[in-house]
């Protein structure tokens, strides 16, 4: 039986239940604590969402976040997880 997850490293898209958007790549998925971790994320805040708390994007790049899956609203797959030989140039 393979545990294999697809997703991991994938650059994922999250809004909280307090409508603020995040993009990172999926770091690892805790089931038995339901909470979701990104690398590399960014807050772009609620964006005109409807919220009694508004929040402005930052410009800050977190190494990692850890989302409860009950603080989660919706997430998306935005691209597809990078070829281990992209970018990759050998040093000669």
């Amino acid at each position: 039986m393979s545990s294999a997850k697809p997703y991991i490293g994938c650059k994922i898209g999250l809004i909280s239940k307090a409508q603020n958007r995040y993009e990172g790549i999926l770091y690892t998925i805790d089931k038995v604590n339901s909470t979701v971790v990104l690398a590399k994320v960014k807050c772009f805040g609620t964006e005109g969402r409807p919220t009694d708390r508004p929040t402005p994007p930052k410009d800050d790049i977190y190494e990692y976040i850890t989302f409860r899956g009950s603080d989660i609203k919706d997430i998306t797959l935005c691209e597809p997880p990078r070829s281990h030989h992209e970018g990759f140039s050998p040093i000669m």
